[in-house]
């Protein structure tokens, strides 16, 4: 298959709503609270809202999110909010055509400004932006990215590069670092005071541009950082994963994956899919080593593992 082509899992394999909803039920019995939705693409998958909704339900679950590329958005964003959709991540890379095909291979980043619209509309709690920092690619969109944000009262965040990508062609050296972007938006929007996470486990650290308008919301605007690369933050991590295939990760790099579909498909009892997450926790490493000389990417890309 062509680098960059997608395969879409047959129906059987993917984890039914009423399968996760079991799931979810069981983890937030042991005290997990916050849920985050992500893909690949999320919103392709068909009655989504049903599953917000579902998941929304479980008494326990105090934070639902979800990441999404945002090009569906347009027809989604209200019935996904009234369905209990807290918190929206929205990928967003460029607002220019020409680099967003480039990018992604494909056009459309008008239907993507479309959707952040309407899931400004829908009233979201929170809604930020998320953009990869490739060096060659990325930095001449640093200024057009945070103008776009900064008055809609939206966080733009820009995250390392990390070896998760399709094409395998990630470098080192294509790593725009978080400290040389932050120097970056210090020279174009002046000073960026830090803000104190709410969580230690938030991987974003975020900064207020002191010297700007204030937005909408009468606040000055803001923008985050993630360094999974330049500082990791594996200490602070507390995320499992579980994918379409009901597959369970305890890392974005792990090697390992369990088996929760088997055992949801085989008569096993909530006390057995409770002991996989055990044993799967047990074996989370204390880092993802990327900069380690033996370090190997999973084989699984981000879009079949989630963020």
């Amino acid at each position: 298959m062509p680098a960059g082509d997608v395969a879409f899992a047959p129906r059987t394999a993917l984890l039914t709503f009423e399968e996760i909803t079991r799931v979810v039920r069981i983890l937030v019995a042991q005290g997990i609270t916050g849920l985050r939705l992500t893909g690949g693409e999320p919103l392709v998958r068909k009655d989504i809202p049903r599953l917000v909704a579902m998941l929304a339900a479980i008494d326990g679950v105090n934070d639902l999110a979800m990441t999404t590329n945002g090009i569906l958005l347009p027809g989604l964003a209200e019935q996904l909010r009234k369905a209990g959709l807290r918190r929206l991540n929205i990928s967003l890379d460029t607002v220019d055509e020409e680099t967003f095909r480039k990018i992604t291979r494909r056009e459309g980043v008008d239907r993507v400004l479309r959707g952040i619209d309407a899931a400004i509309d829908a009233g979201f709690d929170s809604i930020r932006l998320n953009a990869l920092a490739i060096r060659g690619l990325t930095e001449s969109q640093i200024e057009s990215l945070i103008r776009f944000a900064a008055p809609r009262g939206l966080t733009m965040r820009f995250i390392e590069f990390m070896p998760l990508d399709a094409d395998q062609a990630w470098r080192d050296d294509k790593v725009l670092g978080g400290d040389e972007l932050l120097a970056r938006v210090e020279s174009q929007f002046g000073r960026v005071v830090p803000i104190d996470p709410p969580r230690p486990s938030q991987p974003s650290r975020d900064y207020e541009l002191a010297d700007q308008p204030l937005n909408r919301d009468g606040k000055r605007p803001r923008v985050g950082i993630i360094r999974p690369v330049s500082a990791p933050f594996c200490g602070d991590c507390d995320r499992l994963r579980l994918t379409a295939e009901g597959m369970i990760r305890n890392c974005l790099f792990s090697q390992e994956e369990w088996d929760a579909r088997a055992l949801l498909r085989s008569g096993a009892t909530d006390d057995d899919l409770l002991e996989q997450f055990r044993v799967a926790v047990a074996n989370k490493r204390a880092g993802h080593q990327i900069q380690s000389p033996g370090f190997l990417p999973p084989e699984r890309p981000m879009f079949q593992i989630g963020g």
